[in-house]
């Protein structure tokens, strides 16, 4: 399986650097990892409905480049559907089967997704209906990735 992460903004922090870097080298046993770290846009304070709009969708453009036709989209938004780890690991491996061999995740900027973005996904995934920071985001949807693969595989993992 080839797994892409798509990304607004950079990972600023060490620490969140670290746990990337960790979960990049757990993973490689079980898939081809790519993380692709698109520009984010600066939001103004008190910034417009429009200005927002206007910013997720200069974000969207930088994002549908990485995008492939052959591609199992799926994009982490607070409107998604909500799974426990088994389940998600249960939707992805479901999805191999179905012939998908390469999955690509969306995590969107400080105002989420655009709609070009969300209208692509052939899934829409929440963690929780918490906003979380796009840096931490990686890090927990990392995490659950390789969550999922120990479960797949029948491989011990904390509850």
């Amino acid at each position: 399986m080839r797994i892409d992460i798509i990304s607004v903004g950079k990972i600023k922090e060490q620490y969140f650097r670290e746990a990337v870097s960790e979960y990049q080298k757990r993973l490689s046993r079980y898939c081809k990892l790519d993380i692709f770290e698109v520009e984010d846009e600066k939001t103004p304070d008190k910034a417009s409905a429009a200005e927002e709009d206007l910013i997720r969708a200069k974000e969207a453009e930088r994002i549908l480049k990485y995008i492939k036709d052959d591609t199992c989209v799926i994009t982490l938004e607070i409107a998604g559907k909500i799974y426990d780890s088994v389940e998600f690991a249960q939707k992805l491996e479901k999805l191999g089967i179905q012939g998908y061999s390469h999955l690509q995740f969306i995590i969107g900027g400080s105002l989420g997704l655009h709609e070009k973005v969300c209208s692509r996904a052939d899934l829409a995934v929440s963690f929780s209906k918490m906003t979380f920071p796009h840096q931490l985001m990686r890090v927990i949807l990392l995490e659950q990735i390789y969550r999922s693969y120990r479960i797949i595989h029948g491989e011990p993992y904390h509850k």
